[in-house]
């Protein structure tokens, strides 16, 4: 028989996942359900080039909140390799959640990693081929993480610093993603 923990895990997990999109949202306007699914990531740089250790990432996301907003969990590293690297700096193990704004037509963002303590608030907009999220970190610095390269099965994240000049952006992570089948 289930514990009353266990009961009450499988009853908010069944209340939070949803099947897919809620009619409420314009497919037009749909930037994130293509992401629904498991996949694998190549870390190339993370505050600083890493390709050199192949380092492994993992991002799940699925429709939640009846279907008006996407979640994810992003690791990093993979947890098979959490115990390898010296450096626990480089380790997140956190969650966004996407939610549609019907009145701006945009998608409301918000990171939150536990292990370093960071939430971040990002504004989500189609440019182009790409989705582009906009914010700041907590100390003011302008960020911006783009979704780019997109097809069914990868993509390209990005993450970015504005300098103190106002122009130049500067890469900070750069992730290559394969879909898991």
């Amino acid at each position: 028989m289930n514990s009353l923990a266990e009961l009450e895990s499988t009853a908010f997990l069944r209340l939070l996942a949803h099947p897919g999109r809620s009619p409420e949202i314009p497919e037009s306007d749909d930037l994130y359900g293509w992401l629904v699914g498991s996949w694998e990531l190549d870390v190339i740089n993370y505050w600083g080039d890493l390709s050199s250790r192949k380092l492994k990432a993992e991002a799940h996301f699925a429709w939640t909140l009846e279907g008006r907003a996407i979640q994810d969990v992003w690791i990093i590293p993979r947890p098979e390799q959490r115990n390898s690297l010296p450096d626990p700096k480089l380790f997140s193990y956190g969650t966004t959640l996407r939610v549609w704004d019907p009145r701006t037509r945009t998608w409301q963002v918000t990171w939150i990693n536990p292990v370093t303590g960071t939430h971040i608030h990002l504004v989500a907009r189609r440019i182009s081929n790409d989705i582009v999220q906009i914010g700041a970190f907590p100390d003011g610095t302008p960020i911006r993480w783009i979704f780019r390269d997109i097809t069914q099965n990868s993509f390209r994240w990005t993450g970015e610093t504005l300098q103190p000049d106002g122009q130049t952006w500067l890469l900070q992570g750069d992730f290559h993603a394969h879909r898991i089948p």
